[in-house]
């Protein structure tokens, strides 16, 4: 698995790379998940680490952080964007790139199938139902390995004052207002139709409703110790229903922190 793992890692590289242009503009795209990518692959280690997940299983999981963003490349490339609902699926077109490469066929079945499924379903609203609790499991995995760096990735740009370096695919949204359907979900403590975001201020509202959808408490504890979750309060308005919803989520966070993930507890869930 070790030789594979190299062969994966110069290939990416390599990929990404080819992808390259003097266009600045493309090019802050590309950076971003070039290094995207590099930070979801060493979460999903850590995590794995965290679990004590065995050594072919750490490849796995490091596996699926490599590529879990394949597509992202070849969809800048064909569509100038990055947002799927204008152009394709990423987690789909990373499966159709993955098709092509013959290492793939160096996995053992199973494990394919494992790789697959989590980065099928890595930037889908839910896990589409599945028995396979070890498939359940890596799919959680990733989820939590991108939504923790995609917090990294969009933390420069809360602040008003940096709009105007935010890439392209950020921008577009001004009003900090928050919509009523944001509200209501931020004070039920529940997810939200990102497809009806309107405004920043609903984008905002949309990384604070990410805590919900984390699995594990060591992410939960990575997202807080670097203030993630502080930082897009104070970036918001405050009211008195942002308010309760603000308190309502701390109080999730708080306790989500103060568990203890254990391996076999996701395996028989």
């Amino acid at each position: 698995m070790k030789a594979l793992l190299r062969e994966m890692h110069v290939w990416m590289t390599a990929y990404m790379k080819s992808f390259y242009t003097a266009d600045e503009e493309v090019m802050q795209g590309i950076r971003i998940k070039e290094t995207h990518t590099g930070y979801v692959t060493a979460n999903m280690v850590a995590l794995a680490h965290e679990l004590g997940m065995t050594e072919h299983d750490t490849a796995l999981a490091e596996i699926m952080g490599l590529f879990h963003d394949v597509g992202r490349f070849r969809q800048y490339s064909m569509y100038k964007t990055f947002n799927d609902a204008q152009s394709e699926d990423h987690a789909a077109l990373a499966l159709t790139v993955l098709d092509e490469l013959s290492f793939m066929k160096k996995l053992a079945p199973e494990d394919e199938a494992l790789v697959r499924f989590a980065i099928k379903n890595h930037n889908k609203k839910t896990i589409e139902p599945t028995d396979d609790r070890r498939a359940l499991l890596f799919a959680k995995m990733l989820r939590d390995a991108d939504k923790l760096d995609i917090y990294r990735v969009l933390a420069p740009f809360l602040d008003e004052s940096h709009a105007d370096e935010a890439p392209q695919f950020i921008k577009g949204l001004n009003s900090q207002r928050v919509s009523e359907s944001f509200l209501a979900a931020l004070v039920e403590g529940r997810q939200a139709d990102y497809h009806a975001i309107k405004t920043h201020g609903d984008r905002k509202v949309v990384r604070l409703l990410w805590v919900y959808d984390i699995n594990f408490a060591w992410t939960m504890r990575k997202i807080v110790e670097r203030g993630y979750v502080d930082r897009v309060i104070h970036a918001l308005p405050h009211g008195r229903e942002l308010t309760i919803g603000f308190q309502k989520l701390k109080s999730y966070v708080a306790q989500k922190c103060a568990g203890q993930d254990r391996l076999a507890d996701f395996l028989s869930k």
